[in-house]
């Protein structure tokens, strides 16, 4: 046999990927095996020795001090790590000293945020820590999962977890529970078979297990077609690799205000050297206002109240289950306008629940849901006195068990038995009333399990009674009669077809359809050790019953809260569309269902055009749920993507804001940005709304700090052109005040401002908006011009008024926080008035405001402020003047906002 190694990305894999369509003694002959006997030692040895060992690629941790430089990528850092320099170069120790002290700050902030993700990867990696059973030389071993090869014969049985890809090719009532690898959320039945078609799904690969699946039921043989990286786990671990994170919006908004705000401060810079050389200026001189006004015009308080803003608002989220890792993912939820949702575990329970039970005469309907007891069975239609015959089977032709809330074994079969207890049988004591004499173990061939139990008919004679339960098409081909209230009757063709219109009714509403019957055999006629199914004919029908795994409560409510807030949420699932399709109606999840291949297979303007009409995708593979992500990203949305599970954690790590459900796995976690500690759809739609709620916040603020740092500019430009203050309006510590005393200040006021009303109600923000839209432009603009000839106007006039630049810079600087006063509550909104009662709700607000109102009247008072500062003391009338210039912005400022309203309403 030869073995061809894989290209770079994948790991050992026989030559050919279609063992699913072969037969299994077609498989082992490709690998020279014999499945009786295994591989030989030697030769194994040396197929580990080519490949490797059956593990992922780890991913090499980053070393801290690269982590570290790397917060200092950003364009904010860099600009206040190149102001710190020129003020080492010039002398002005104490602000460089500041600002280096501000790039660590940030930088140690960031780096903590990092630390707290783990790689997605790495976490794949730990998954294989597990042993597997071969046969090797004729003899069984067990080994760990690590060294398995290419060719190898493994043996697995319920609770064994599959150590690698493998062809199936013996199985007995074999099932493998796929839900992390394909969302399925019912264990899959295995079979030895071959399969037709081209290419199926992994879901649809019956005769295939595959790496990291635990196995519920039954046992098989399987011979290893695919280790490692070449696994279809390894195809994951792949799609991580290439996958980038997305930037968050707002810093990418930062990073493109920094740029301006740099592009404005140097041509600015040129102005004031041009003019300053022209006039004769000395070098040290136009230096140093070059400092100031590089000082002035960089946001250096931005980061650390963005920071902040950001923390406080993570560890808001916490406190109801949603755990941010990643800080700008706080407000990329503000921006999500598409939610593509995982249905198992996260809309729906992922504990299926027996919901309708219909017997040949009546019909019942379970209430509660879940695992727990809470609920009773309502008799809805019939006459049957009670419903115990007919749910018999179901208990009695079944392993699972309950323990404490929880079921030990198949899910379906633990539904079945939540179903008795609610009907007040005692499973436990009608187990011990009919014991088991031989099993009928559950086969994909023919879809059914039975048992043979040791009864007493009506007449107190002993028999053989055989409990069925299965597929409805598998158990009403055996029927021969039904038991029809406490009657038997003949099955006839009303029943059949009665039996058939209920089963298509269930099913069209997502339900899973079982049935169940019974069927009384001589003992002396019956060999347990004999072909059991040939004596499941002749079947006496007791009912049908329909089992889902029901929607959240708390989903309900939250799709609709989603929808009021223009958010779109699809359902991505591993399960067939009409189940997807009935879940999503009784979400309120509205669009057509389509399957994940279907969609794949369209052309990409096709999948673009024709995704807003879809709500549900199913079967869908890990690659479909990616392209999803995707397409929504092209047509403009930002996209939140749920999932617990492996196969979801390349379209987490894919999407803008990632969500992995904490009951998932380690390797879901680590992909996504966001982890919902209570697996609630509900936390979402809050992460959403709070994530709403602090953009906003955020926005007020960089609406103030824009206007601020216009104002500097366009005074220190304007202080150059006219020569007012010798082309200094402010000294280096004024403008830090000002920037870390009155900006830093204001800028967590703001931050933790109280919801804006209607905040849900609005349209998301569309992908790729600035923050700095016209009507800020212009507020910040004319509102900076106007400001600004304030300042020069008052420093001039003071000046000339009261003989002195350093009284008119004093004047001019007590104007300017006083008015900053104004724009703070101004911008709380961009066309509301300040000028109601609502504008002072907010007790944090008042408070900033009237401290700053007070300094504004100590810098130029006390003997300290004025020595720290460089102020001189005003008088009154002087201070008057400065306020008289707050009290003007106010009226230009609602003047403004009143036409703003009116062209908005117009």
């Amino acid at each position: 046999m030869t073995v061809r190694a894989e290209s770079a990305g994948e790991g050992p894999r026989a030559p050919g990927d279609d063992w699913y369509v072969r037969p299994a003694e077609e498989v082992a002959a490709a690998f020279g095996v014999d499945p009786a006997v295994g591989l030989s030692a030697a030769r194994a040895a040396e197929l580990l020795a080519a490949h490797g060992p059956n593990a992922l690629p780890a991913e090499e941790p980053t070393p801290a001090w690269r982590r570290f430089l790397a917060q200092y990528r950003s364009y904010m850092q860099i600009v206040l790590l190149a102001a710190a320099a020129v003020s080492l170069l010039i002398g002005e120790w104490t602000t460089a000293i500041l600002l280096i002290v501000l790039t660590l700050l940030n930088a140690v902030v960031g780096l903590r945020q990092e630390g707290k993700a783990e790689s997605a990867m790495n976490a794949l990696q730990s998954m294989m820590k597990a042993t597997s059973r071969v046969r090797r030389d004729g003899t069984e071993a067990e080994i760990p999962a690590e060294q398995l090869v290419i060719g190898d014969v493994v043996l697995i049985a319920a609770g064994d977890q599959v150590g690698a890809d493998g062809r199936i090719v013996e199985a007995s009532a074999l099932q493998i529970d796929e839900s992390a690898l394909t969302g399925e959320s019912l264990p899959a039945a295995k079979e030895s078979g071959t399969l037709a078609g081209s290419r199926p799904a992994p879901g649809d690969r019956t005769n295939m297990a595959f790496m990291n699946t635990p196995v519920t039921h039954g046992s098989g043989v399987l011979v290893v077609t695919a280790t490692g990286a070449g696994t279809e786990l390894g195809k994951i671990s792949g799609m991580l690799a290439v996958t980038e994170k997305e930037v968050p919006p707002l810093t990418k908004e930062l990073d493109t205000l920094t740029l301006w705000i740099t592009a404005a401060a140097g041509l600015t810079m040129i102005v004031m050297f041009a003019l300053g050389r022209q006039r004769d200026q000395a070098w040290d001189v136009l230096f140093v206002s070059a400092v100031s006004l590089a000082i002035a015009a960089i946001p250096e308080a931005l980061p650390t109240v963005t920071q902040a803003i950001l923390s406080v608002g993570s560890l808001n989220l916490a406190q109801r289950n949603a755990i941010v890792k990643e800080l700008p993912s706080v407000e990329t939820l503000a921006f999500t306008s598409a939610i593509n949702s995982d249905k198992t575990g996260t809309l729906t329970m992922n504990q299926m629940t027996a919901v309708e039970v219909l017997s040949p005469t009546d019909r019942y309907t379970v209430s509660g849901t879940g695992y727990g007891l809470e609920g009773r069975v309502h008799h809805a239609a019939g006459s049957a006195a009670g419903i115990e015959d007919a749910i018999l089977p179901y208990v009695v032709a079944s392993d699972a068990k309950l323990v404490d809330g929880a079921v030990v074994g198949d899910p379906t079969e633990g539904a079945l038995l939540v179903l008795a207890h609610k009907a007040g049988l005692d499973v436990d004591a009608t187990r011990a009333g009919l014991p088991r004499l031989a099993t009928l173990p559950f086969d994909p061939g023919y879809k059914l399990m039975a048992t043979f139990n040791e009864a007493r008919d009506a007449s107190g004679r002993r028999v053989v009674r055989c409990f069925v339960k299965g597929a409805v098409p598998a158990v009403v081909a055996r029927a021969a009669t039904a038991l029809a209230a406490g009657r038997t009757v003949p099955w006839d063709g009303e029943l059949a077809a009665r039996a058939e219109e209920q089963t298509e009714r269930m099913g069209g509403e997502g339900r899973r359809v079982m049935a169940s019957a019974t069927r009384d055999l001589d003992p002396a006629a019956f060999d347990p050790e004999g072909d059991l199914l040939a004596y499941v004919t002749d079947l006496r029908m007791t009912s049908l019953v329909g089992m889902v795994d029901p929607p959240r409560e708390e989903a309900r409510a939250a799709v609709a809260a989603a929808r009021a807030g223009h958010i779109r949420v699809r359902m991505v699932t591993g399960d067939d569309v009409t189940t997807g399709a009935a879940i999503a109606r009784q979400l309120g999840i509205p669009g057509e269902a389509i399957l994940g291949a279907d969609f794949a297979a369209l052309s990409e303007e096709e999948q673009v055009a024709r995704i807003d009409g879809i709500g549900v995708v199913g079967r869908v593979a890990p690659e479909h749920k990616v392209l999803l992500a995707d397409t929504l990203k092209k047509r403009g949305d930002v996209v939140a993507m749920t999932g617990d599970g492996v196969n979801d954690a390349p379209a987490i790590k894919a999407a803008d804001i990632g969500i992995a459900m904490g009951s998932g796995t380690d390797v879901a976690k680590n992909a996504g940005r966001m982890i919902l500690s209570d697996d609630n759809f509900a936390t979402i739609v809050y992460a959403v709304e709070q994530g709403r709620r602090i953009y906003d916040n955020l926005t007020k603020y960089i609406r103030f700090v824009l206007l601020l740092l216009v104002t500097f500019v366009l005074t220190f430009l304007g202080a150059t052109v006219f020569n007012i203050a010798a082309g200094e309006p402010f000294t280096p510590p004024q403008v830090l005040w000002i920037h870390f005393v009155v900006n830093a200040s204001f800028g967590f006021a703001l931050g933790f401002d109280r919801e804006s009303p209607g905040l849900m109600e609005r349209r998301p923000r569309p992908r790729g908006e600035s923050v700095l839209t016209r009507p800020v432009l212009i507020t910040v603009g004319l509102g900076g011009l106007a400001i600004t000839v304030v300042l020069l106007g008052l420093s001039t006039f003071g000046t000339s008024r009261f003989d002195g630049v350093g009284t008119g810079q004093s004047i001019a600087f007590t104007a300017f926080a006083l008015c900053l006063i104004v724009a703070a509550f101004e911008c709380r909104s961009e066309t509301e008035s300040v000028l109601t009662p609502s504008t002072f709700d907010s007790r944090q607000m008042n408070r900033v405001a009237l401290a700053q109102f007070v300094l504004a009247v100590l810098v130029t008072q006390m003997d300290g402020f004025r020595r720290l500062l460089g102020t001189t003391e005003i008088d009154a009338r002087q201070f008057g003047w400065a306020l008289l210039a707050a009290v003007a912005l106010l009226i230009l400022w609602e003047l403004g906002k009143l036409v703003a309203r009116r062209s908005r309403g117009r």
